[in-house]
């Protein structure tokens, strides 16, 4: 029996997948787990697939709506549902907190660090860091994108140097 040339296609573009697939999952046993399934769905659906388009661009979108889709699933399967009426489940503690004398002495001194660091790189970090995207940075402080990508690197890298006591030991 003679494969049709999209299933020799697919078959020929898996190993293009494969290095996307691991990048996505980060565990070589999903990402073959996924690749098998973005494979398999994309010989389901040959008569979806229209001819003359990318169809590696096809596979790759296929694979990322899969990821997306498991990933959602993963984290609604783990999510707790409360119903007790005074939602004691959610609130109930399992383990007991420890003293947080350490973790403030840790922010007491990031907060100096980021206080120490010249306004023309804290500004923009703490603007990244407080969630605005590269470009708005960059228009909020009338910057070009390069000078705010570079400022952030080097205020990150400067706060990587000043709290080198709280890296983890190799």
């Amino acid at each position: 029996m003679k494969q049709s040339k999209y299933q020799e296609k697919i078959i020929s573009m898996s190993s293009s997948l494969h290095p996307f697939a691991l990048n996505l999952t980060k565990d070589p046993e999903e990402s073959k787990d996924l690749l098998q399934e973005t494979v398999y769905r994309a010989l389901c659906n040959e008569d979806k697939y229209t001819k003359g388009t990318n169809l590696k661009a096809w596979l790759f979108t296929i694979m990322k709506n899969i990821f997306i889709n498991n990933y959602r699933r993963k984290v609604k399967r783990n999510t707790i549902i409360d119903t007790t009426d005074n939602l004691y489940y959610i609130n109930s503690v399992d383990r007991v907190d420890g003293n947080s004398a350490e973790t403030n002495f840790v922010i007491d001194d990031l907060t100096a660090a980021v206080n120490n660091l010249e306004d023309e790189y804290r500004i923009p970090f703490i603007m990244h860091y407080e969630g605005f995207k590269y470009h708005e940075i960059a228009e909020h402080l009338k910057l070009p994108l390069g000078t705010v990508k570079s400022r952030i690197f080097f205020a990150r890298k400067d706060l990587k140097n000043k709290l080198k006591a709280y890296t983890p030991a190799e």
